[in-house]
């Protein structure tokens, strides 16, 4: 049996214009109209037999139809009541061998006079549940239920929303973390899952369960523990870097010798892979590495050659000795890097002893990083605390992680790739608008503009999250087709929203402000439905919690506090 079967009687009204994808339904009865609510959805009889066209609530208006003031006050006069509806999809009574099918394509258009029924009560529980059912097909993903109708549940389709990108988005304190929380935690389900997710504050910390492992980009207390791979630290040798990279962390764009700086590094390098590959005997390497390749190099070899360069002598006229083309040009460049070097925040990168200077050391490091839980029980979906990294260097080495999952996955020949996720929190730090970038800041942004490309062919996905959708890079948010949008406050951020989703669903951004805390919109193609839905709560919560300070205030000071904090501060570890 047909899921709608209305009688005439039980129409809101007719539909008196058409607009592409806008229709406007003239009500006729008063008691109805009081109950159309906006973002509600109702249903129209379609001009195709077997059909109807479901819309989405945009408008409900009550006016008079007056010439004049006298008429406007007249209690008896005749009034126009609308209903502006947005089409968003098509119901079939049957497809082939299918019966009641929802489809996000408008096949046909009402014709003017046809009905127009409000979609409320058991004709809503049923297709609601006929929209959960379609999506319930291995490949789904849960979030929760939808605010119109508690009883059905709202999934997403896992593929397309991973294939095309996500942004999730809300302000501090809707539920942004609980959100992700909970999509990590069914992606932890799946037996060859495998994801990365930028935690920069520990939050994920309490996500614990089979398929979920934590790492740590080293600190200062970890190096001096020797804490290696096995203990759940995280070293990034400089050598990864990208050339690019390495200029902008050594080299000062506002010196005047900048540019023979650079060049001198490039060479320089070049020649130090060289010496460690001929030292190895990797003759297979040596004929087509170039500056970008991750080969391994001695930095204070590097640094002893520029030493030499900078203070370099030649034989001037007379035989007299004279300053080399490069003295005392490279002062600044050297002083940077010894400065680095000896950094103890920075020790992630070059204090990793003789473990990852070893040319097998970058396949040790892309197991734990890509590896999936069958191939070595270790991978899954890995949470790299980035807490210790600090600020000034936080875009270069998120960045570079993303920059060798992306590289892998190119240089892997397309029958052996397997697919990754890069869930990244607090994107708006090391994903700016270029406008507000930096040095590091351009490295990381061209990284990442690269991966929201041509991710896809290399099965790579990004999962954008940010309480700042205003300062995100627009070029990540425009390759992104899916959003899930927790409440936001501020009107730039709301406006940037409005400015992803289609036309036709402009207004739905209006209630962006009013979302309960755990309530999201959710519109892309995994969304068979624009919908406001209520997200269920993970299993293990973040660390993101808002803390109750009337309540706090109430009770006893946690004993021995500050002493402890002083403590770690120094120690840059947290005991």
């Amino acid at each position: 049996m047909p899921l709608f079967s209305y009688e005439d009687e039980e129409s809101l009204g007719k539909v008196i214009s058409v607009d592409t994808t806008t229709v406007v339904i003239e009500v006729e009865n008063l008691e109805q109209l009081k109950r159309l609510q906006v973002n509600r959805l109702a249903v129209l009889q379609s001009s195709k037999l077997g059909q109807h066209l479901i819309g989405l609530i945009t408008q409900v208006t009550r006016k008079k139809i007056a010439s004049t003031i006298e008429d406007e006050l007249d209690e008896r006069a005749p009034e126009l009541n609308l209903c502006r509806v947005t089409l968003i999809g098509t119901f079939l009574n049957r497809d082939g061998d299918n019966r009641n099918v929802f489809r996000r394509t408008l096949e046909s258009v009402p014709e003017i006079d046809a009905n127009c029924f409000a979609l409320e009560g058991g004709h809503l529980t049923d297709f609601m549940r006929i929209l959960s059912n379609a999506n319930d097909d291995g490949s789904s993903l849960t979030l929760g239920t939808y605010s119109i109708d508690d009883q059905a549940t709202a999934y997403l389709n896992g593929n397309k929303f991973f294939q095309r990108h996500a942004f999730i988005c809300g302000s501090t304190g809707s539920g942004k973390s609980w959100t992700t929380a909970k999509i990590i935690e069914q992606m932890a389900n799946l037996p060859t899952a495998n994801a990365i997710v930028f935690d920069l504050h520990g939050e994920y910390e309490p996500l614990i369960q089979d398929g979920i492992h934590h790492y740590k980009v080293a600190g200062p207390a970890d190096i001096e523990a020797g804490s290696t791979l096995n203990d759940g630290s995280i070293y990034l040798p400089y050598w990864l870097l990208s050339y690019d990279a390495l200029v902008s962390l050594f080299v000062d764009r506002s010196d005047q010798n900048a540019p023979n700086q650079a060049m001198i590094m490039s060479r320089e390098i070049n020649a130090a892979k060289r010496s460690y590959l001929e030292a190895g005997g990797h003759t297979d390497v040596l004929n087509n590495f170039t500056v970008d390749s991750p080969v391994p190099f001695d930095i204070n070899a590097l640094l002893a050659r520029l030493n030499d360069i900078n203070a370099e002598m030649v034989p001037g006229a007379n035989g007299k000795p004279k300053q080399g083309e490069f003295f005392g040009k490279l002062a600044r460049m050297i002083a940077r890097l010894e400065n680095k070097i000896s950094d103890r925040r920075l020790g992630f990168l070059f204090q990793g002893g003789a473990n990852v200077m070893q040319f097998d050391w970058l396949e040790r490091l892309t197991t734990v990083l890509l590896g999936s839980t069958e191939e070595n029980g270790t991978g899954g979906i890995k949470i790299i605390n980035f807490s210790e990294v600090p600020s000034d260097v936080l875009p270069l080495i998120v960045s570079l992680v993303a920059r060798v999952v992306f590289s892998l996955q190119q240089w892997t020949p397309s029958e052996l790739r397997h697919p990754i996720a890069l869930m990244c929190d607090e994107a708006h730090l090391y994903m700016p608008q270029r406008s507000l970038a930096d040095a590091a800041d351009d490295i990381s942004i061209e990284i990442f503009e690269r991966v929201a490309k041509e991710g896809r062919k290399y099965g790579v996905s990004l999962v954008v999250i940010s309480q700042r959708p205003s300062e995100i890079n627009r070029t990540m948010l425009s390759q992104c087709s899916n959003f899930v949008s927790m409440r936001l406050t501020n009107a730039e951020d709301q406006a940037v929203v409005k400015k992803l989703l289609p036309d036709s669903l402009g207004g739905f951004s209006d209630i962006l402000p009013t979302l309960d805390t755990g309530e999201a919109l959710v519109v892309g193609d995994a969304c068979l439905l624009p919908s406001r839905i209520r997200i269920d709560e993970p299993k293990n919560q973040p660390n993101s919690g808002t803390v109750d300070f009337w309540d706090e205030w109430q009770d006893k000071t946690p004993v021995n506090r500050l002493p402890t904090a002083i403590d770690n501060w120094r120690k840059q570890n947290i005991q």
